[in-house]
């Protein structure tokens, strides 16, 4: 992420805190359509994107072209497309990362759209053939926005339902996995928190993940959630990645790296 982008980021997110609860779930799902209208058109992107081009002029646009949209959602779109990116691509990431925030936002207190993200990536990378429904490029964004409605109706909140939607129409070529990491790394940095993927042979007891919930959150100094994944194949030990940082202590790895050294 180039500094630019940080910096577009940084001023984004303040125009999100300052809208405080005028930012709701409709703003949210507001950005994310907007920035599938946006990608669509390339000779749109380019304008908007432009640094050169006025941002009163961007601003009028918008107004305009989204004028059904609530003056929270245009607010944080100006605030987006006023704002120098490193890319023409970075630009339509931050229109889906300000839509994301903005849903996590307007959850309540007791919901864990993190954890529904990483239930339903269980659930896609355990059936290939329904990865590759959300998947494909051989289907049209809203055939698989209407897949999504249909699997998680009645079993997930309508902030995943809106996300994991925006994810399946606009992937902008990335994997089902790739998306639902990146979308739940979102939502836990809004609420302060950490995601930590562990990956074990067997389950553990409750009590231990809240024990291992205590260390890592003292490890890394912020509020953690911990998301289990059983993989036998390891053997043994855990595996535990916290964004792109891993700490790999399994067995496999350990015989792994014993076979190369002996080859060595």
């Amino acid at each position: 992420m180039g500094s630019m982008t940080r910096e577009a980021l940084a001023s984004a997110r303040g125009v999100l805190a300052d809208l405080g609860d005028a930012a709701d779930l409709a703003t949210g799902e507001q950005l994310l359509n907007a920035g599938r209208v946006i990608g669509s058109s390339s000779k749109l992107l380019a304008y908007l994107a432009d640094p050169a081009e006025d941002v009163t002029g961007k601003k009028a646009f918008i107004d305009r072209v989204f004028a059904s949209f609530t003056e929270s959602a245009r607010a944080l779109l100006t605030s987006v497309v006023g704002s120098r990116w490193s890319s023409h691509s970075d630009l339509l990431a931050g229109v889906e990362e300000i839509g994301i925030r903005t849903i996590a936002k307007s959850a309540p207190a007791d919901l864990s759209i993190e954890g529904e993200l990483f239930s339903f990536g269980e659930v896609v990378s355990s059936d290939a053939s329904l990865e590759l429904a959300v998947g494909t490029k051989l289907s049209d964004g809203p055939a698989k926005a209407g897949l999504v409605e249909k699997l998680l109706a009645g079993k997930a909140s309508q902030q995943t339902i809106s996300i994991v939607s925006q994810l399946v129409q606009q992937p902008r070529g990335r994997r089902i996995g790739e998306l639902l990491r990146n979308a739940a790394a979102i939502v836990a940095d809004q609420s302060d928190e950490l995601v930590a993927v562990v990956t074990t042979a067997a389950p553990i007891a409750a009590e231990q993940v809240t024990r291992l919930e205590r260390g890592l959150a003292k490890q890394f100094g912020r509020s953690l959630r911990v998301n289990l994944v059983i993989d036998p194949s390891i053997l043994g030990g855990l595996r535990v990645q916290v964004g792109d940082e891993v700490i790999d202590g399994t067995v496999s790895t350990r015989l792994t790296d014993l076979r190369l050294q002996l080859a060595g």
